[in-house]
């Protein structure tokens, strides 16, 4: 039941960004969705909840911390 609460979050997004230390991705969520279970492996942390930081924007979710990310998404 916790992967079905974490997929909530995504209703209404559009863009995906996941930081991973110095790593980043981007998917594009309107025209090229992943499956539920590799969306659950990007949303989710080791305790099986939903990775911080998690910010909505419009219709954007950044998920983990990148400076650059939420520079280019908040500013």
């Amino acid at each position: 039941m916790v992967g079905d609460d974490a997929l909530k979050v995504l209703q209404g997004i559009d863009d995906l960004y996941v930081a991973k230390g110095r790593k980043t991705l981007h998917v594009d969520l309107k025209n090229a969705r992943p499956p539920d279970d590799e969306l659950l492996g990007l949303l989710l942390g080791r305790s099986g909840k939903l990775r911080a930081p998690a910010l909505k924007t419009g219709r954007t979710l950044i998920v983990g911390f990148n400076a650059d990310i939420l520079t280019d998404h908040l500013a």
